[in-house]
């Protein structure tokens, strides 16, 4: 195996890029690309630092061997399977991932908003507040919901058809060319007050939610009144509010950590997924058809929505604990 071979493996091994090793060296990443692709050799002194870097011997490096960390076939097929994202297609996504983090946000927010109005009407007509018939109100209640609903769909239909193009970048590792990085790190830096005021703002809401509720029980009498259902519909806006602010802010900040390979789209993480992709289709499929079921069947729809952060909580203990089960059995 000659040093190419060698270097290229060892970068593999650690889940780094070529600007990220050239950064660590002090050189260009255009000078790591030739000594990959053995088009040129590294000086003594850089050897020096390789060795140090990945904690090999100077004789491993230099002299031609089968000695290897891992298969240098394989990291020589997987490295030619990645796909280069340029500086024109890294800039696009991130304006596709803008503008679709509004159009998530606000289907987010329509779905949550969507039976506040069969609340409020259905309240106002058992309070006797409007002269309407509980069959009108929930006619009508169920109508604006259905469409708020409908919209929401559109919109998530709309962002997923726009970054339909990109979703190699949340599945498959990617080889960033030159400058990508660090324009993507200088954005993600300018960005993150934004993401700390937006996800703060919006945690916010949601904790804060629940007070007029709380106080409409304290109160008010043994009996429910029309104050105790403007308190549940300021409930699910406020709720509405925080998400589509925490869901905007997150949108933005994972476009950065995929086009870094970072957090949750680190190759060991995209890997993981794919492997466990069927059991989140299920929980989600699950969880989805039991909201629905128990809204409908009770009309609840102003408590149901905790099935929302319930179920995201615990799909956490699901994939960790398919994770322990999945490293067992490799």
């Amino acid at each position: 195996m000659i040093l190419a071979d060698k270097l290229i493996d060892l970068r593999k091994k650690r889940g780094w890029s070529q600007e990220e090793l050239a950064e660590q060296l002090g050189v260009s990443r255009q000078s790591v690309s030739k000594w990959e692709s053995a088009q040129s050799v590294p000086d003594m002194e850089r050897v020096l630092q390789l060795s140090e870097l990945f904690g090999v011997t100077t004789d491993y490096l230099l002299k031609d061997s089968i000695e290897s960390v891992a298969k240098p076939s394989e990291d020589r097929a997987s490295a030619a399977k990645e796909r280069t994202v340029g500086m024109e297609e890294a800039n696009e996504f991130l304006h596709v991932k803008e503008k679709n983090a509004k159009t998530i946000a606000l289907g987010v927010l329509l779905c949550i908003l969507s039976p506040i109005c069969l609340i409020l009407l259905s309240g106002a007509s058992a309070c006797g507040v409007l002269s309407l018939t509980e069959n009108q109100s929930v006619g009508l209640g169920l109508t604006v919901l259905l469409l708020l609903v409908g919209g929401a769909v559109a919109l998530f239909v709309t962002g997923g058809l726009r970054r339909s193009k990109f979703d190699y970048l949340e599945k498959e590792p990617i080889e960033t060319l030159y400058g990508v990085s660090g324009m993507t790190k200088e954005k993600r830096e300018r960005f993150r007050p934004t993401y700390v005021c937006g996800m703060t703002l919006g945690i916010i809401f949601c904790v804060l939610s629940p007070i007029l509720l709380f106080l409409s029980i304290l109160l008010g009498g043994e009996e429910d009144t029309f104050f105790d259902v403007l308190a549940v519909g300021a409930l699910l806006a406020l709720v509405a509010v925080g998400a589509l602010l925490i869901v905007h802010s997150a949108i933005i900040w994972d476009s950065f950590a995929q086009l870094l390979e970072e957090g949750d789209y680190s190759r060991e993480s995209k890997k993981n997924q794919k492997k466990f992709a069927p059991i989140a289709g299920i929980y989600w499929s699950v969880v989805t058809a039991g909201y629905l079921l128990y809204s409908f069947l009770t009309n609840d729809w102003g408590r149901s929505w905790i099935v929302w952060p319930v179920a995201g909580v615990a799909y956490g203990v699901v994939f960790g604990i398919a994770q322990v089960f999945g490293k067992k059995n490799d």
